[in-house]
């Protein structure tokens, strides 16, 4: 009955989220990025692949110490946006960059946002307002198609041809790579072939799936993640770089989601954000949510999508008018990073978090899919 009530009331919500008013079309903002560039590549040490991938994070930063954190310098920001690279043969190569065409004063103006209010239950926020994606003619077309799930338990989003974004803590505690990152792999639903066994035979875990729906794996050829969400190398929080982009061996021949450069949660429509991963307590399930933006810093968006462990990593995505192209276009505008406890002098808080991308965040990542910046200059 879950299922049929679902299957009939999605598309209705779909349509809710996905077609703003008629009195007033949001339109994504026009704005040149600036250019991330790499200048020195470092052979670096030997990874050591010692913990399991942890599918929640901590942090002792609440949304006010994020905003009361220090301006980065320019320097800061080159050392935060440098990035080490897994190679699948278990190199590790570091790349220092140059940033060219970013007026650091940008970074004063913080969009200004409703106050979060803490809430008391865990990680479903009241009533759980979170749908099982059901029937091949949804979870194979877009955009459900673009969400796919990591061999070490997370979700991400398909960015590219060979390309996928998720979060850089479903592959690296801050300390070190998790067991698992060097032989990650990319799991897409795809129809079950008659006689085929309800698990998948790959070291997935042996995530069961529908009747009808089983995991295809593609390994992962390399792996960037940005030094500010590794310790040692970046402030105290370094939750604001908690992203890392994944490149396949193979294309995937899906279509893939966009990245745009995430606006202020006041310019999205209806102030909304939506997005689908694989939520540990529904195994082998894509399941679909869409909620209120609500608090925001420079880097990170908080809201209450109702979430579970296992949705980390999926890509935050909007629909927006592109006023370029004339049309209406879905693009992945931050990671959700998953939920967040907060110890605030001995009173727990908590948050479901994503990352956002800035326009420098932007630059990079974009760099990291075309290898080319001139394609990455209109966010």
């Amino acid at each position: 009955m879950a299922s049929l009530f679902s299957l009939v009331l999605l598309p209705l919500l779909l349509l809710l989220c996905a077609q703003p008013g008629s009195l007033e079309r949001p339109n994504w903002p026009l704005q040149r990025v600036p250019v991330v560039l790499p200048q020195q590549i470092e052979e670096g040490p030997s990874p050591h692949f010692i913990g399991p991938a942890q599918l929640e994070v901590t942090s002792s930063c609440s949304p006010e110490c994020h905003k009361q954190a220090p301006t980065p310098s320019y320097w800061d920001l080159r050392h935060f946006l440098s990035y080490e690279t897994l190679h699948s043969n278990g190199q590790l190569t570091e790349t220092a960059v140059g940033i060219y065409g970013f007026d650091i004063n940008s970074l004063q103006k913080s969009p200004a946002a409703e106050r979060v209010h803490s809430r008391t239950k865990r990680q479903i926020f009241g009533h759980d307002g979170r749908f099982s994606i059901v029937g091949q003619d949804f979870l194979l077309n877009y955009p459900f198609s673009t969400a796919v799930k990591l061999s070490t338990g997370c979700s991400g989003t398909l960015v590219g041809d060979k390309h996928v974004l998720t979060a850089a803590h479903c592959i690296h505690d801050g300390k070190n790579y998790v067991k698992g990152a060097q032989r990650l792999r990319v799991g897409f639903l795809k129809p079950r072939q008659k006689d085929t066994p309800l698990y998948n035979s790959t070291d997935a875990s042996k995530t069961p799936t529908s009747h009808k729906m089983k995991f295809q794996w593609i390994r992962v050829k390399r792996t960037h993640v940005p030094k500010g969400w590794i310790k040692g190398n970046a402030n105290d929080i370094g939750m604001d770089y908690d992203y890392a982009l994944l490149e396949l061996k193979k294309a995937h021949k899906r279509r893939h989601m966009k990245l745009g450069v995430s606006p202020s949660s006041k310019q999205l429509p209806g102030r909304r954000v939506q997005f689908s991963g694989f939520d540990n307590d529904r195994l082998g399930q894509l399941v679909y949510r869409f909620c209120k933006a609500g608090d925001e810093t420079y880097d990170l968006l908080y809201q209450h999508c109702d979430a579970q462990p296992g949705a980390s990593g999926s890509g935050v995505y909007a629909r927006m008018w592109d006023r370029r192209r004339r049309r209406w276009e879905r693009k992945v505008i931050g990671v959700f990073s998953g939920h967040q406890w907060v110890d605030l002098n001995g009173t727990p808080q908590e948050f479901n978090v994503a990352v956002r991308i800035t326009p420098l965040k932007y630059a990079q990542i974009c760099y990291w899919i075309k290898g080319n910046y001139v394609d990455c200059r209109d966010g």
